[in-house]
């Protein structure tokens, strides 16, 4: 069954131009189901029926992921066996009549104008190398709305600070080139001229942020320091790199940006997943009306 599974993901990766992250997250999922069968003395993809699909599906929210989970791995096993019909190995696809399950809409929660210079000026604190690396990075992140494996994933030549520009790769290798504002290139040549260079260890080295090893800044490594200076910074939730994300996409929109506009700079390829920013910024408008307005 395994075999199967490496097809696929060798599949997304090469004909499909999905990321590493991508079929790393897929090989979860079908693993996941795989162990399941297995467990039910099923040992066979051709063994697999509608029936045990439904009954993966109640496995899963028997586990009380979230719904948004549950309709992910589903996701990723509608795939799999659309690519073992399509590619002949089975006749008939198991997940044809299974509906995907419903996701609970959540809506992002941003941080407030206030909270994200708070945020931005705790790295500021020290002028040490790791600091002028988080300075340059906190900031480029809210310039941006950059997913954190884009940030990790940038290299040295993807700046153009004459031009205040960086280019950046998203999902499915997909580039676009962001703008910059002036107090983001100030603090990346900082970084870059201060910084950078006394944390390498290796002058080949290409990626933009790097740790304390001189290597690349790791996904975990980033969370890490975001959610350090969150809490240094005194921000009483969680501040994830996605939150920055959030709160430049809705900061964006109460500035008067256009929704084509933040879809592009976010790098959505379907505007209904940036649809969601209005909301939250209604929302937010609406909150400040009800505190403000003295008939409210």
């Amino acid at each position: 069954m395994q075999e199967w599974i490496d097809e696929f993901l060798h599949y997304v990766l090469v004909e499909k131009g999905y990321s590493e992250h991508t079929a790393a997250a897929y090989r979860n999922d079908l693993t996941q189901l795989r162990r399941h069968l297995a467990g039910k003395e099923i040992h066979s993809w051709h063994d697999v029926g509608r029936a045990q699909i439904l009954n993966y599906v109640l496995y899963l929210k028997g586990r009380q992921y979230a719904s948004s989970t549950v309709a992910r791995k589903v996701a990723a096993v509608k795939s799999f066996f659309h690519f073992l019909v399509g590619d002949g190995k089975l006749r008939d696809d198991p997940t044809a009549s299974v509906d995907s399950p419903s996701v609970d809409r959540h809506l992002p929660h941003p941080l407030s104008p206030k909270e994200m210079a708070r945020l931005l000026a705790e790295p500021a604190r020290s002028d040490n190398p790791r600091a002028l690396r988080d300075q340059a990075m906190l900031e480029l992140m809210y310039a941006t709305g950059m997913r954190a494996s884009e940030v990790i994933e940038l290299e040295v030549e993807a700046l153009d600070l004459e031009a205040e520009t960086v280019r950046c790769v998203g999902k499915g290798d997909k580039e676009r080139v962001l703008p910059l504002y002036e107090r983001v290139c100030e603090l990346l040549r900082a970084y870059l001229e201060n910084g950078r260079a006394k944390l390498l260890h290796s002058p080949n080295e290409k990626a933009l942020f790097v740790n304390h090893y001189g290597r690349p800044l790791t996904r975990q490594g980033l969370w890490l320091i975001v959610k350090e200076y969150g809490e240094a910074a005194g921000i009483k939730r969680r501040v994830t790199p996605h939150v920055l994300r959030h709160s430049f996409a809705t900061h964006m929109l109460d500035g008067g940006a256009g929704l084509r506009e933040v879809q592009e700079l976010l790098g959505h390829s379907s505007i209904s997943s940036t649809q969601i920013y209005t909301e939250v910024s209604t929302r937010r408008k609406r909150e400040v009306y009800d505190r403000a307005h003295p008939r409210a």
